[in-house]
């Protein structure tokens, strides 16, 4: 596989871009007091992490559109993952401005914040009806039961009540997943780079900006590995989110999200059963706190230890998923 000369100048820009606004935007940040909080109920040695500025995802955003529009007219497949990038992107950063500029302690209200998620991702599902209807269509991990992929208008109709489903599960996971420092940026980042590797191999036309995710990913780490000078906020990790989904479904592989983002569905799931069980056992846990890095947080584990395994295991689950590319 050769590396197109496309691909590398998305990467570096947005690199370069998001790397060289850290010194800018994190003092910005800092000067409007946009600063994390942390819930005393939590893991305590969070609360030394309050104040450090959150929002950082607009970082990410700048160093993603700076990689990746250059390349719109060429590679126009591009143009819904962007748009369901930015859309959540902009969900996040109006939660982030009002939790933290304007002190409202919920941000968007979850009614508010759902109904911005069902928009963005109607959204891009008409834009896929309207433009390239083929990414409804599915293909199948490891051609299970000897079916490679799934065509046809039956198909894109059931496909799309379920793409609700799978943009907005993959979303909220990201979401979820962002509660150590790096650990969101470095699992996505990984996870862009499988998107990258399979659109060069399949023709999928859309690694321009999944380069530029990748990029500005790295270049947002340089401020977000431990202990983090920076956070990404619901800004950043919503737009990965919107990413990894949109990048999905243009190469027609939302099934995909459930091997190489296991960790985003652990995440979730955490959430959902340790819920779950309270409320049923009144008031009894399974896990010591969720998400699911918490509570190997409060097992015993290192901060960078968690972001070390989960990182190693994102990229083990990578790799399955280009075995099942292959087969």
């Amino acid at each position: 596989m050769i590396i197109k000369a496309d691909v590398l100048i998305a990467f570096f820009a947005a690199f370069a871009v998001c790397a060289a606004l850290g010194p800018f935007v994190i003092p910005f940040l800092l000067k409007l007091k946009v600063g994390q909080t942390e819930r005393k109920e939590g893991v305590q040695s969070h609360l030394k992490k309050a104040g450090t500025p959150t929002m950082g995802g607009v970082m990410i955003l700048a160093g993603m559109l700076a990689g990746s529009l250059p390349f719109v007219v060429k590679y126009p497949r591009t143009i819904p993952v962007i748009l369901l990038t930015v859309g959540f992107g902009l969900i996040g950063f109006l939660d982030d401005y009002l939790k933290v500029v304007k002190k409202r302690s919920d941000g968007l209200y979850p009614k508010q914040k759902m109904l911005g998620q069902i928009i963005v991702t109607t959204v891009f599902v008409v834009y896929l009806w309207l433009m390239d209807s083929d990414c409804l269509e599915l293909r199948i991990p490891f051609a299970l039961f000897g079916v490679r992929e799934l065509t046809g208008m039956t198909v894109k109709i059931i496909a799309t009540p379920l793409a609700y489903f799978a943009v907005i599960g993959t979303v909220n996971g990201v979401n979820f997943t962002d509660g150590l420092d790096g650990l969101a940026s470095s699992v996505t980042a990984v996870v862009a780079v499988f998107f990258t590797v399979v659109s060069t191999v399949l023709l999928g036309k859309i690694e321009p900006v999944c380069a530029a995710v990748t990029g500005a990913l790295l270049g947002f780490l340089l401020y977000n590995v431990y202990p983090a000078k920076v956070f990404m906020g619901d800004t950043g990790s919503l737009a990965l989110g919107g990413f990894v989904a949109g990048a999905a479904y243009l190469l027609r592989m939302p099934l995909f999200i459930l091997i190489v983002g296991l960790i985003y569905l652990v995440e979730v799931l955490s959430v959902i059963i340790q819920v779950t069980y309270f409320k049923k056992t009144g008031g009894k846990r399974i896990f010591k706190m969720a998400p699911i890095h918490h509570h190997f947080e409060l097992s015993g584990w290192s901060e960078t230890k968690v972001v070390t395994v989960f990182t190693i295991v994102t990229i083990l689950l990578c790799l399955i998923g280009m075995m099942a590319v292959r087969v």
